[in-house]
């Protein structure tokens, strides 16, 4: 899903209208089913093209049954976070809000959002799958919607066989596919098929991407990964890190010539969906084959969702509903973010927008080939980090190991670089806190 991510700092103005907002909160014991109905309102994004007339059907029987009206305000993912910038300055906030992972230090710093622990029942940490997704900062402030679509990495099977290779398992087994398959097929003396489709520039989407898709599975695979566990630093640049970042420079012979100025996602539609590479990473859909199929009817396929070096790992994106701090009644709140996210609702949602299964209770209704994501696999994948000033952090850190790809700076110096920008905004972050 396509995100413009904008940083967002809360000023003091904005504190205090949420200060205020908070102070209209209602009684969290009010009967919805008694008196004049109440209005729940939600900020959503566009999760598919038509959100209001797919979700409206679905949500008749909650609001009969709760007394109660649902104001769903679909906002364009263009100033999705400028819509919750302005809404926490003036202290007018959705009760029930949609947040992906960059958003949430922010405002849970500013107390924008509430922790949802108190509402969470053993029941649900049975039932829902990812909940524990939802988990950052020390506490409960997301409950996940979707995810299950994690980057993974995508093969020519045509091509490992041609090499009489198998699907990679290990950062070994990548490299050296990756240098046998980058050759000159057709004697004309240049390279013209690839180990690896990697576009190094972001082109139309944001920086972060790039560590999105290729960067974010070699730190965990390593066995690091962005902050140090009292988020006062980073910690990308330790030794782990460090491999992650020699290995990644490593690949970058079997990458395309031109794989500076190639935008990422160009590189695998009209690289390694043309058949012109070993590997490519894009996001993984639960109807991938039939995406597939018409984008790229003669390319034969295949995935591996996460390769190994000490540890599995690879990004899959996790967004929320919110529960906001000023929500006029809470639990009628957490009662309709678990009914949007359960099994009942979701089963019929995902048959008009595909998705992963969000609970045990709800069946796959994918592409069979896709499935072991969300089954055997599931483990193999994991959110981002949330933690404070994440953005900037994110943000700079794409930026130096694009230095490093450019060949101005060492794996290590990159990183160290990175790392020191990343501690002094921490510094001064943690300095407004005493």
């Amino acid at each position: 899903m396509k995100k413009k991510l904008v940083s967002v700092l809360l000023c003091a103005t904005m504190v205090t209208g949420l200060l205020a907002g908070c102070g209209k909160s209602g009684d969290d014991d009010k009967k919805s089913g008694d008196g004049e109905k109440e209005t729940i309102t939600m900020w959503c994004p566009p999760l598919d093209d038509n959100l209001l007339e797919n979700w409206e059907p679905l949500l008749e029987d909650f609001k009969e049954e709760n007394n109660c009206e649902i104001d769903i305000q679909v906002q364009p993912w263009e100033n999705y976070e400028e819509k919750w910038s302005s809404g926490a300055a003036s202290g007018e906030l959705p009760d029930i809000g949609y947040m992906y992972a960059e958003m949430f230090p922010t405002y849970i710093d500013s107390g924008a959002v509430a922790d949802m622990t108190e509402y969470i029942t053993d029941e649900d940490k049975e039932e829902y799958l990812y909940l524990d997704h939802g988990y950052m900062m020390d506490g409960q402030y997301g409950f996940p919607i979707v995810t299950g679509v994690p980057f993974v990495l995508y093969y020519n099977e045509d091509i490992l066989n041609e090499l009489g290779e198998q699907p990679p398992q290990t950062w070994d087994d990548f490299k050296r596919i990756c240098e046998k398959a980058t050759k000159d097929t057709d004697g004309d003396g240049k390279v013209d098929q690839y180990g690896y489709a990697v576009g190094f520039n972001n082109g139309s989407m944001n920086m972060l991407y790039l560590l999105n898709a290729y960067f974010y599975s070699l730190l965990w695979q390593s066995g690091t990964d962005i902050y140090n566990d009292d988020y006062k630093t980073v910690k990308f640049n330790n030794e782990a890190g460090q491999e992650a970042a020699e290995f990644f420079l490593s690949l970058k012979d079997y990458m395309p010539e031109n794989m500076m100025s190639l935008a990422a996602e160009d590189a695998f539609s009209t690289i390694f969906g043309q058949g012109k590479a070993a590997f490519g990473v894009t996001r993984s859909s639960a109807i991938q084959e039939t995406l597939f199929k018409e984008s790229y009817p003669n390319l034969n396929w295949n995935y591996v969702t996460s390769l190994k070096n000490k540890d599995y790992g690879t990004f899959g994106a996790t967004d929320c509903l919110t529960l906001s701090s000023q929500a006029k009644n809470p639990k009628l709140c957490m009662k309709l973010i678990k009914y949007i996210t359960g099994s009942e609702f979701m089963t019929e949602y995902h048959k008009i927008a595909s998705g992963a299964p969000l609970t045990k209770s709800e069946p796959y209704q994918g592409d069979a080939k896709m499935e072991r994501i969300v089954t055997e696999d599931r483990d193999k994948y994991r959110p981002l980090q949330v933690g404070p000033c994440g953005s900037d952090i994110l943000q700079n850190l794409a930026s130096e190991l694009q230095g490093m790809m450019e060949g101005n700076k060492t794996p290590k110096e990159a990183l160290d670089d990175a790392a020191a920008y990343g501690d002094q905004a921490l510094d001064e972050y943690w300095a407004d806190k005493e």
